[in-house]
């Protein structure tokens, strides 16, 4: 039982330092965009379409080719004048779908600028993982990262002594066991 233990162990800390070291490794190749099968995730910084997703929730949106397709209650995510991303619903339709009159769910009035479908960069997709953001926040942070590389590997080197430790003194105990042959 202890074996399968030490191995299933060893296996899910070796895998959660893998795992990370590839998931900064992505990270930083798509600055900062990261991608999953072709969706790109963001955070949720504010509460303006709750309760479709929460505050600090990720959400996954699809990457749009022609931004002039969306109709009235889309979700869409764009670049404000701000240049900030923005998550709202299409409120209306204008100028031949070159123009979008977004709101936020949770808001009382429609955004005062309208979007221009040059600006669009994405539709959300239905997908929503409440609460991710922080953790993903947290992780794409330079503190985060490291502490997310360096404790597991620490705590992978840890086990890796405490292992190599027990087998030493599996070896060594039968030599002191044998009976002396004078």
């Amino acid at each position: 039982m202890k074996k399968v233990i030490s191995g299933v162990t060893t296996s899910v800390l070796f895998i959660l330092l893998i795992v990370t070291v590839l998931a900064v490794i992505s990270n930083q190749a798509a600055d900062g965009e990261p991608n999953v099968f072709g969706y790109q995730l963001k955070t949720v910084l504010s509460g303006s379409m709750v309760p479709e997703f929460q505050t600090g929730s990720i959400i996954a949106i699809e990457p749009i080719e022609e931004p002039t397709q969306f109709e009235k209650g889309d979700v869409i995510t764009y670049i404000n004048p701000d240049d900030n991303l923005v998550t709202h619903r299409v409120h209306e339709v204008m100028n031949d779908d070159q123009q979008y009159i977004t709101k936020g769910d949770n808001n009382n009035a429609a955004d005062s600028e309208p979007v221009l479908a040059e600006n669009v960069v994405g539709q959300y997709t239905g997908f929503t993982v409440p609460y991710a953001g922080y953790v993903a926040n947290f992780a794409t942070s330079p503190e985060g990262a490291l502490f997310l590389l360096v404790v597991p590997g620490a705590l992978l080197f840890g086990y890796s002594i405490i292992i190599i430790s027990r087998a030493l003194r599996q070896i060594e105990t039968p030599d002191e066991k044998e009976p002396d042959s004078q």
